[in-house]
C-alpha cells in the first residue's frame, strides 16, 4: 500500500471556515462570521495541510503592510499530532512571513517550543469572562461606529496596531451579529469596540480607549447590548493594569491566558489604550 503524500496549500476562502470550526472545538471559541474577516486580512495568509485526501492541519500567517505578520490557528487534528505534520506546516507559515516582525498568542504551555523558533515573550494576554446586560449609561458620549468617517478609525486603529489593516478593519466593524460603537471626547473619535457573538457567548474585541474612564463608559455601553442572561469575554494585555481593573472592578473572572511573543522587539504602540485586544487569532 503506498504512503498517503502530505501536501500544504492555500486555503480557499470557504476552506477558512474549517480553522474556525477546528478552533471551536480546541475551545478557542471564534466569533460566527470571523472567517471573512479573517481572509479579507491576507487572502495568501492561510494554509491546509491534506494527507492524502483529508484535510489534517491548518495555520494562518496574515501579513500586514511591509514590516508585520501575524500567526494563528495552528492546528493539527489530535490523531495526526506527533507525527511531524505540524512542524511542516508551521515552517510554511513563517517562510511566507519571513523578514518581518511576527507576532502570536500561544498557550503558556507552549512558550519554549515557540522561542526554539525565535519568539520572544512580550506580556501575558489574559481572558475574562463576565454576564452581560447592563443599563446605557445616562448622558453617553459614544455612538455608532458607522457615524464617523471610516478614514478617521483607521487612523485611530494604526496608533494601536504594529501596521495597516485597514481591509481586516473595515470588514472587521461592519460583521454581522455585532456592534460597533465609537467615543467622543471634545468631538474627536478617543476610543472604538466591537462585541461580536461568537460560537459560545459574545466577544468585545477591540475595545481601544484614550484612558480608563472612556474605556469603562464604551464597555458598558458595549456590554449593554447583550442580555443578562448571556456571558462575554474580554481579553486583555496584562501590562495594562488599567485594562485588568475594569474587568475585576465589574466581577469578570479569569478563564485562559496566552503568552504575546514577536520574533524581534515588542512594536511600539500605546498599550496603555488597549484595553481589549481584537483577535488572538490575528492579533
Amino acid at each position: 500500500m503506498q504512503d498517503k503524500i502530505f501536501r500544504i496549500r492555500t486555503m480557499k476562502q470557504d476552506e477558512v471556515n474549517l480553522a474556525i470550526e477546528w478552533a471551536a472545538k480546541e475551545g478557542w471559541n471564534p466569533g460566527i462570521h470571523d472567517a471573512d474577516c479573517y481572509y479579507s486580512a491576507d487572502s495568501n495568509g492561510f494554509f491546509i495541510g491534506i494527507l492524502g485526501d483529508e484535510p489534517i492541519a491548518t495555520i494562518s500567517a496574515v501579513k500586514y503592510g511591509k514590516s508585520f505578520g501575524f500567526i494563528g490557528f495552528y492546528i493539527v487534528k489530535p490523531e495526526y499530532r506527533g507525527k511531524g505534520y505540524g512542524m511542516k506546516i508551521w515552517n510554511k507559515g513563517l517562510k511566507y512571513l519571513h523578514g518581518r516582525n511576527v507576532g502570536l498568542d500561544g498557550v503558556i504551555a507552549q512558550q519554549e517550543n515557540y522561542k526554539k523558533s525565535g519568539f520572544k515573550f512580550a506580556y501575558r494576554n489574559i481572558r475574562y469572562q463576565g454576564n452581560g446586560g447592563g443599563k446605557f449609561p445616562k448622558n453617553s458620549s459614544v455612538i455608532k461606529l458607522s457615524e464617523i468617517n471610516f478614514e478617521t478609525v483607521n487612523f485611530y486603529d494604526q496608533k494601536l496596531f504594529p501596521e495597516n489593516r485597514t481591509e481586516f478593519l473595515k470588514s472587521w466593524i461592519n460583521q454581522s451579529d455585532s456592534k460597533a460603537l465609537g467615543i467622543l471626547k471634545d468631538n474627536k473619535l478617543a476610543g472604538f469596540g466591537v462585541i461580536r457573538k461568537c460560537n459560545s457567548a459574545y466577544k468585545i474585541g477591540p475595545l481601544f480607549a484614550d484612558n480608563a474612564d472612556l474605556a469603562e463608559e464604551l464597555f458598558l455601553v458595549l456590554k449593554s447590548q447583550t442580555k443578562s442572561t448571556d456571558k462575554f469575554f474580554l481579553d486583555t494585555p496584562e501590562i495594562n493594569k488599567a485594562a485588568l481593573n475594569l474587568a475585576e472592578t465589574y466581577k469578570m473572572n479569569v478563564v485562559f491566558e496566552t503568552a504575546r511573543m514577536y520574533t524581534k522587539e515588542a512594536p511600539n504602540i500605546s498599550v496603555n489604550k488597549i484595553y481589549g485586544v481584537t483577535s488572538f487569532e490575528l492579533g
